[in-house]
């Protein structure tokens, strides 16, 4: 699963970020936003929408497709 890209220069240290994470994947690391547990990143997208300044970025779309059932 890809993880958000932080871009440390943009990133103000506010932690939006770490308090809108649902799944706690985010967390300010020596005043920045950092992904510290990726395993844990859902790739929901919220840390990018939160962000004020723009320091986040989520740039792959996760595309959930209905497999059919294969034929028997």
């Amino acid at each position: 699963m890809p993880t958000p890209e932080v871009n440390p220069e943009l990133c103000t240290g506010c932690s939006d970020c770490v308090e809108f994470c649902p799944t706690g994947a985010v967390a300010i690391v020596n005043g920045k936003a950092t992904v510290v547990k990726p395993e844990a990143c859902t790739y929901c997208t919220e840390c990018e929408t939160i962000c004020p300044s723009g320091a986040i970025r989520c740039p792959f779309e996760v595309v959930l497709v209905k497999q059919e059932n294969p034929k028997k």
